[in-house]
């Protein structure tokens, strides 16, 4: 296919180079000529990084215009004299897999969670370090909007068959003698996971069905997004259907996975992250766990309460490998059902996360829901968001408001009543503000909410 009509290249990446990757609607935002300044911008900086890189690893989603623009990038990159090795589908997974056991750097096409119509790139230093908008996502974009000589000697492309080393990887996180014949349902949505998630459990114990498998990026059943309620409701038909043990529900990309109980009840990120957490901790007794600021206060005190050291941590996946390489943190969890491994080199994988809760649930004398009933202490209101005129002139006055109380300003405000607590964040690209709040029940949250908000209202004289 040839390129649409563009406007002005650089124009067009400050569209879709985000905080954190490249995300853009195809063609009008993200095409062949896009793509192919990107893979020039991201070869010039992976080597101007670290002048011993030679290579670089390529993958894609199942995404109908991802070979188009993977041609495009690994062009660009070969025109700087890098080679490319091209594993073909993947999950974002195992893309940093395959980062960080080949020590090259990487790119996976992909717009997770996205509609059919976006594409877009998560780019990664060897050995899976992220790279983000202050750590050289702005630098690709500078050059890609320049462009940059060729090389006098083009690089060479390759392809390489990962998908068995990856599951076997996945697999040497768990005990697998120690497993039982779990019924699992798994919902992949038409996307990555309908290649990983077979694959890896093709030699595990578990009865696994599989919801939607077939890899289609126009997403023909529902979009690959479990965060919207929504998209839950074929997984929790099925396990109520079938008498499943667990669901699990993968995005798009496979990154993330959110599980459903026994009972069809979503299970949320903070208490995925605990459970999960006391897993590694049995393992490595004592090991530093890192959280968002955003997750319920469960996950803090169940990693005190067996051994560990919390760990808080601004939103978003650079700040947590950040920290976690700082500290050598074992594990970190996000809210949003992101789960990073220090032993899968910092990198988060929806698919680990899953077979070590399997674990632990073959372990485990009674379901799921009985397993996280400890950790069931808090209510919470799920993120709220707000728009208003003057992000920053709002969480003044709140800040202000609650000025009696204990708060501190790692991530937006975040202002701690002690029975109750509140962040308030600002949107990286919107005129938004985020709010994430947690009490005892759903009455005193829907009340504290309803409070935060009219001292929110009044800042903006609304």
């Amino acid at each position: 296919m040839t390129d649409a009509p563009t406007a002005d290249l650089s124009t067009m990446l400050d569209a879709i180079v985000k905080a954190y990757d490249v995300r853009g609607t195809y063609p009008d935002q993200l095409n062949s000529e896009v793509a192919r300044g990107l893979g020039i911008g991201f070869a010039t900086f992976v080597t101007e990084a670290d002048p011993a890189v030679t290579s670089v690893v390529v993958g894609r989603d199942m995404r109908p215009s991802g070979p188009e623009l993977v041609d495009a990038f690994a062009s660009g990159v070969l025109s700087q004299g890098v080679d490319v090795v091209d594993i073909g589908l993947c999950s974002t997974d195992m893309l940093y897999f395959a980062s960080g056991s080949l020590d090259m750097p990487g790119a996976v096409f992909t717009a997770s969670h996205n509609p059919a119509e976006y594409n877009g790139i998560k780019m990664c230093h060897r050995g899976a370090a992220p790279i983000g908008e202050d750590s050289g996502l702005a630098r690709i974009k500078e050059v890609a909007a320049a462009g940059a000589e060729p090389a006098a000697t083009i690089g060479s492309r390759s392809e390489k068959e990962l998908l068995e080393a990856f599951s076997d990887h996945v697999r040497g996180f768990v005990a697998t003698d120690t497993l039982r014949p779990l019924k699992v349902v798994a919902d992949t949505a038409n996307g990555m996971g309908g290649l990983v998630v077979p694959a890896v459990f093709e030699t595990l114990p578990f009865d696994l069905e599989i919801l939607y498998p077939e890899l289609d990026g126009t997403f023909p059943n529902h979009e690959a997004n479990p965060l919207v309620v929504e998209n839950l409701k074929d997984l929790q038909e099925r396990v109520l259907a079938v008498g499943a043990d667990i669901g699990l529900a993968f995005d798009g990309d496979a990154d993330r996975v959110f599980l459903v109980d026994e009972r069809a009840q979503p299970v949320s990120g903070s208490l995925t992250t605990a459970l999960l957490a006391q897993s590694v901790l049995a393992a490595d007794p004592g090991a530093s766990i890192i959280h968002n600021l955003i997750c319920s206060k469960v996950v803090p005190e169940v990693v005190t309460e067996h051994g560990g050291t919390p760990i808080r941590s601004r939103v978003g996946h650079s700040f947590i490998k950040q920290l976690m390489a700082e500290t050598g943190a074992a594990f970190g969890g996000e809210h949003s059902a992101h789960y990073y491994f220090r032993d899968n080199w910092r990198a988060d994988s929806g698919l680990i996360a899953a077979v070590m809760v399997l674990e632990q649930l073959s372990q485990f004398d009674g379901p799921l829901s009985a397993m996280l009933e400890p950790m069931r202490r808090y209510a919470a209101s799920g993120e709220i968001n707000t728009r208003v005129v003057d992000a920053s002139a709002v969480v003044e006055h709140v800040a202000t408001h609650y000025g009696d109380a204990q708060a501190d300003r790692l991530d937006g405000l975040t202002v701690d009543l002690g029975e109750w607590w509140f962040n308030l964040r600002p949107s990286n690209t919107e005129p938004l503000l985020r709010l994430n709040l947690e009490a005892p029940t759903d009455d005193q949250v829907a009340a504290r909410v309803a409070e935060v908000q009219a001292v929110m209202s009044a800042a903006s004289g609304s």
